[in-house]
């Protein structure tokens, strides 16, 4: 196959990547930080006000059924207006709120499924409002600027029982994205002689568009690798799908159709749409959102793709997938950015107990409740699960510039966490790497877990690839969920666990300790190839790239799903249910959907021929899994 694309080196060193691509995120209090005094009060944002369901057990239920064969709710999905009138918020509790807006200056937006309202003020009304003020800060290690209310919101009286969350006054978390490259060659040597090391070329077979070489596979070595021709073969390519990605970067969509064309796939013309929200998305992050749109549109490549972007400060991930779901367009929706779950709640004082206050716990109640209407609606959802391996939050805390150092927790990444949202993993496939005598100095024989630890003979130090691999873990905020309970290999949250930041002058202090043995969602749920070793192509501003990391997992499951859906004639909804039913009751093998993983580690969780939270059930056999879910599974 021919690339009409140059080659670009890649820019990014390995200390940058390891400190936080793009932004750094952290969780208030975990930065020395000034305070420069009160925010512009005349400054504009957009806060989410999201608001109570109603009848939330029941809508749970409701969601187990439609994914249960044999129920009268078996995949009777409901439509955006029947979930407002189920589950929303009614017309009297929104009148409430918007006339306490109304009193203060303000209106708002109403989403179509009554669940979001979304309003447009200056900090001195919201400050008002829920009577805190709001301060601009500086990071001292990073001198970063953001704002945040100085204190916990007070929601009104008449707003605290309706409303669950207000989302956007705080721009200090910044998510991150997960696509990571490949570590720089100068840093891959064998120290004795010192030379360079690189992954080996392979046959090619099958897939038209596929290359065949490690670290620039397409979407035709995917299909390769994951049986997926054989749904080509019957002319399934997601006509009359759509698939949506939610990101907090705008994108150039003639990356996306110079990707297509450069490796000769034949997509349908004119099928992309952006959704700018809050303004949309910036430029940082751009190249996540364009691989997301070249994978998912890609493995689908006759499906609609609607790219709904938000800027990465406070609501913006909220928005995007609120007015996503509400849209209720997209059989499908992905996103691969994340932060570290423990970052997203307050939920857990410092001695590990678990609060029963649950008013703050940042954006994880709202993703939950959005999770469900997607769930209720059939829309199939896909997060990517990091790609710091076991330790999430070493690759949004970073090393730091600093004397001081944080410690690295087992942890898990938001929004993968959440029960209602299918996790990316990552593995490594098969490959030979060879010195520049060409003689095989490591060879990996099996898909495996991915984890850079595997790198070690061939790196200077420990910290140049630490902790480098695909994430998973175990949640210690969302309680297991009831497809897990008879899932052989899922664990419990492992104890002594915390997160200490060690000052060489003050000493260590303490900001969480996290709950050990508790019995939490396991993620990923499923893996795909994602080690940027074995990575793939991305054309970005007109170059091409080499790049990996569960990033690339969560769109070309959003891919497949249109595929999937084109397929069976209707929409697939939460993937979770049906998977664990058929890895519990057939198992692996000749016909399985799934492929076993028994090999490697995301640097704590190890393959093991079942369930395990480095790679969740192993990979997907799609063909497989398109003849169970065609025969109503």
């Amino acid at each position: 196959m021919h690339l009409k694309l140059r080659r670009k080196a890649l820019a990014i060193t390995l200390a940058a990547m390891l400190a936080g691509v793009a932004t750094s995120a952290t969780a208030a209090g975990l930065q020395a930080v000034t305070d420069q005094g009160l925010a512009p009060t005349d400054q504009t944002v957009t806060v989410s006000l999201v608001l109570r369901l109603r009848h939330e057990d029941q809508l749970e239920n409701y969601v187990q059924q439609t994914a249960m064969p044999g129920s009268a709710n078996f995949q009777k999905f409901l439509t955006t207006a029947e979930f407002a009138a189920r589950y929303g918020a009614t017309d009297a509790q929104i009148s409430r709120v918007q006339s306490y807006l109304g009193q203060h200056g303000l209106s708002g937006e109403v989403l179509d499924n009554h669940m979001v309202i979304s309003v447009r003020g200056t900090l001195g009304q919201f400050s008002k409002m829920f009577g805190t003020p709001v301060h601009t800060y500086v990071s001292r290690e990073t001198g970063r600027r953001f704002h945040r209310p100085t204190g916990p919101l007070v929601m009104p009286v008449g707003m605290d029982n309706n409303v669950i969350l207000a989302s956007g006054l705080s721009t200090e978390w910044h998510y991150v994205p997960h696509h990571t490259s490949k570590l720089p060659v100068p840093a891959l040597h064998i120290a004795n002689p010192p030379t360079t090391l690189s992954a080996k070329a392979v046959p090619a077979a099958g897939d038209p568009t596929a290359t065949g070489i490690p670290g620039e596979y397409t979407v035709g070595d995917v299909a390769n690798m994951y049986n997926i021709n054989p749904l080509y073969q019957r002319g399934i390519t997601g006509a009359g799908s759509t698939v949506a990605i939610v990101t907090l970067a705008n994108f150039d969509p003639a990356d996306a159709e110079d990707y297509w064309a450069a490796i000769g796939l034949n997509t349908k013309p004119n099928r992309i749409t952006q959704v700018d929200l809050d303004g949309g998305g910036g430029t940082d992050g751009a190249d996540e959102t364009t691989l997301d749109v070249q994978q998912a549109g890609g493995l689908a490549p006759q499906a609609n793709i609607i790219v709904y972007d938000a800027p990465n400060t406070g609501s913006g991930l909220v928005n995007a997938f609120a007015r996503a779901v509400s849209d209720n367009k997209a059989d499908s929706i992905s996103t691969s950015w994340g932060l570290g779950e423990i970052f997203n709640f307050a939920a857990l004082n410092v001695d590990g107990a678990r609060n029963t206050d649950t008013t703050d716990v940042g954006d994880l109640k709202a993703y939950h409740q959005i999770f469900l209407e997607a769930a209720v609606q059939g829309q199939s959802m896909f997060a990517a699960s990091g790609d710091s391996g076991a330790y999430d939050t070493v690759r949004q805390l970073g090393s730091g510039d600093g004397p001081g150092q944080f410690s690295a927790p087992l942890t898990v990444d938001a929004p993968a966490s959440d029960p209602y949202i299918t996790a990316a993993g990552g593995t490594t496939v098969p490959v030979k790497f060879v010195n520049s005598a060409g003689d095989v100095v490591l060879s990996i024989d099996q898909e495996s877990v991915w984890g850079w630890d595997y790198l070690l003979p061939f790196v200077p130090s420990r910290d140049a690839v630490f902790s480098v691999g695909g994430g998973g873990g175990v949640s210690v905020y969302w309680r297991s969920p009831l497809y897990q309970f008879f899932t052989s290999g899922t664990r419990r949250s492992e104890k002594n666990q915390a997160l200490v930041f060690n000052d060489p002058a003050s000493g260590p202090t303490t900001y969480l300790k996290l709950p050990g043995n508790f019995a939490g969602r396991n993620v990923p749920d499923i893996s795909l190839n994602a080690d940027p070793e074995t990575g793939y192509l991305l054309v970005f501003q007109g170059g091409l790239y080499s790049s990996g990391g569960t990033s690339f997992v969560a769109p070309q499951l959003n891919g497949i799903t249109a595929l999937l859906r084109q397929s069976t004639g209707h929409r697939i909804g939460l993937w979770n249910p049906h998977m664990y039913l058929l890895q519990n009751v057939f198992g692996y093998g000749k016909w399985s959907a799934f492929n076993r993983i028994s090999a490697g580690d995301n640097w704590f969780y190890a393959g093991n021929g079942r369930y395990n939270p480095g790679a969740g059930i192993g990979t997907l056999n799609v063909a497989n899994f398109d003849q169970f879910l065609r025969v109503g599974f």
